[in-house]
């Protein structure tokens, strides 16, 4: 799939691909995206605004020029923001393809690392001569002020022009604890909201802490996504409760969501409002509890998100919707195209799946089909 270049949350030619429960593939124009919910149906997504998380600065102990990618944090806390783990690069920006950044000096513990007005101190590495923990120093609003001021989108290649920082909030954006965006909700406008409305279906947001895409290094890669610290509100656990006994979906408005409210269900009793950090992965073989469809963007297989996708439907079926990605030039990255992909229907987990529910691109015939709009520009691959 090609890159999307440019920081457009709602361009007029966003297209959606819908895999419905039987296995049917369906393009549409993304702004149609209410089209396909119905009644009763709950969309939850992430409330969290983005961090400048890209710190330039220099390693003290070798005067070396470093970035530092702010990546993964205790808690959603306010105070809790003197501890971090992070990516380092060496000299270098996002002009630089990830993968051919520049290693950064060799780091060890007790290093200082001064980051413009924030200077931070390595704790350790973990595994990795990328991968560390560091710690601020200063109190919480020096070091919050210090991140303002000083910090940038982390950012990629494919995109030239440096991001601002309202490039990356959502319109629900709230508490600032993304380290990347939590693009899925680059959908949402008031135009949405109202559409959703109109329908019957209803909004929830929680808080979840996104992390980065991408470090670079493909055995740094293969540990992602790392723990990720979340909230998951009683009023969205209500929403939740109500959507249920009404016999309506939930609908995932990203893979964070995904995440948080299967780790939220994961824990031992019913499902419970209240803080958690997800450290699971989320794959073929796991059974998913509370997410009924997830809206996403479009993602390459090997990567952690495509993983996660493969938890609702047949390999087969993913591969079928690459192969339609393709074929319809869709876009990917964060300012990219969407998939809404509804769980295969009479499932426990996709690898237990009969592939005779993906066998042919059937509209609407599921036990709970997706609404398709009769005019849909629904297309057979």
């Amino acid at each position: 799939m090609k890159a999307a270049q440019v920081p457009l949350q709602r361009p007029r030619d966003a297209k959606l691909l819908v895999v419905d429960a039987a296995g049917g593939l369906h393009h549409a124009p993304r702004a149609r995206l209410a089209d396909f919910l119905r009644a009763g149906d709950l969309l939850v997504a992430n409330d969290a605004a983005t961090l400048p998380a890209s710190l330039a600065g220099v390693h003290q102990r070798s005067a070396a020029a470093i970035e530092v990618r702010l990546a993964g944090r205790r808690s959603l806390a306010v105070d809790d923001v003197r501890e971090f783990t992070a990516i380092v690069f060496g000299e270098g920006d996002h002009r630089t393809r990830t993968e051919d950044r520049a290693a950064p000096p060799d780091l060890r513990s007790g290093d200082v690392l001064e980051l413009g007005p924030l200077r931070a101190t390595v704790l350790r590495t973990l595994a990795h001569p990328r991968l560390i923990v560091l710690r601020f120093d200063g109190t919480p609003d020096a070091i919050w002020a210090g991140i303002a001021r000083h910090g940038k989108p982390i950012q990629y290649a494919h995109l030239s022009e440096p991001l601002a920082l309202w490039d990356v909030w959502t319109r629900v954006a709230a508490l600032p604890v993304a380290f990347e965006p939590p693009s899925a909700g680059f959908v949402l406008d008031w135009q949405l909201l109202a559409a959703l409305k109109a329908r019957g279906v209803g909004f929830a947001t929680l808080t979840h802490a996104a992390g980065i895409s991408s470090t670079g290094d493909a055995a740094l890669d293969a540990r992602l996504p790392f723990d990720e610290p979340y909230h998951l509100p009683a009023a969205t656990l209500r929403s939740i409760g109500d959507t249920r006994e009404r016999g309506g979906r939930v609908i995932a408005l990203g893979t964070t969501v995904t995440r948080a409210l299967e780790h939220a269900a994961s824990r031992h009793g019913p499902l419970r409002a209240g803080e958690g950090v997800a450290d699971q992965r989320i794959g073929a073989d796991t059974p998913l509890r509370v997410v009924d469809a997830v809206v996403s963007g479009t993602h390459e297989p090997g990567t952690s998100h495509y993983e996660l996708l493969r938890a609702f439907v047949p390999d087969a079926l993913l591969r079928r919707a690459h192969v339609e990605l393709l074929r319809r030039g869709y876009r990917t990255h964060e300012f990219g195209d969407s998939v809404l992909i509804e769980r295969a229907r009479s499932c426990s987990t996709p690898t237990h799946c009969s592939l005779s529910a993906v066998a042919a691109d059937t509209v609407g015939v599921s036990a709970h089909p997706l609404a398709l709009p009769r005019d849909s520009a629904a297309g057979a691959s």
